[in-house]
């Protein structure tokens, strides 16, 4: 059975990781990581990893981290130092941050994808299937939506689709996030990326191919957290016994 740490354990996404993994039996949570250390789903929790019992971190076979930015590169030099594959699913990042996830795969196996959502990531290959047929004659825009308590924007996600695109375009790719400040002709090569919060929205994303007469569209909506805490696990159970380098949902799907 694979013993979990749990970073951001008492955040949303943390409680509903919980609730799904005790459900499971062939995995469990053997400690949690919060600034807020209560004890909410039976397992012992720490304000940092530096503070966990020698004998629990034994226990531990991989992280999963949905807690803060500002927390990664604590959990990463505890990954490092004891030899533990992470799951990293916090968004947000910046690049000085993606390049300590890159730095830690060359000593552990490290998981990150800024969604893990099966249908996102099939999204994003549908998406770049789209722009190599259409992306010199079509403006691509993409839209994304999330509830009020969201902090980025854009989300993680359109970031990871538009990277997607990108990787398909022929010209020099610029992302355009806000239109208002100037007035100018849109370009040729951008792609428009735009941010809406509101209510309890948990995720919308969409990507607009706009052409001569004709408009595409490629959209997911996810209806409930629970699809973001199943693919956790399931990368989880796929990181164990993997040798170190970093992974995504692409190498997971194989």
């Amino acid at each position: 059975m694979a013993g979990i740490l749990l970073c951001g354990c008492n955040g949303k996404m943390g409680r509903v990781i919980t609730a799904d993994v005790s459900k499971s039996n062939d995995c469990e949570i053997v400690a949690g990581v919060d600034l807020f250390t209560e004890e909410l789903g039976g397992y012992p929790v720490f304000s940092s990893p530096a503070l966990i019992d020698k004998n629990i971190i034994e226990k531990i076979d991989v992280i999963i981290d949905f807690s803060n930015p500002a927390a990664l590169a604590g959990l990463l030099e505890f990954a490092v130092e004891n030899s533990k594959p992470a799951v990293i699913s916090t968004t947000g990042l910046n690049e000085a941050q993606i390049n300590l996830i890159k730095a830690a795969s060359s000593k552990i196996p490290v998981f990150f994808s800024a969604n893990m959502s099966l249908g996102v990531n099939l999204l994003c290959e549908l998406a770049k299937k789209a722009a190599k047929v259409l992306g010199n004659d079509f403006d691509i825009e993409i839209i994304e939506m999330h509830h009020n308590q969201k902090i980025d924007a854009p989300s993680g996600t359109a970031l990871m689709i538009a990277d997607s695109i990108k990787t398909e375009l022929d010209n020099d790719v610029k992302y355009e996030y806000d239109r208002h400040s100037k007035r100018e002709k849109r370009t040729k090569n951008e792609i428009g990326i735009h941010a809406i919060r509101g209510g309890t929205i948990t995720g919308e994303h969409e990507v607009i191919f706009a052409g001569h007469d004709e408009i595409i569209k490629i959209s997911h909506s996810a209806r409930s957290k629970e699809l973001f805490a199943t693919g956790a696990i399931n990368a989880a159970k796929f990181l164990c016994g993997k040798p170190a380098g970093l992974y995504d949902m692409s190498a997971m799907l194989k």
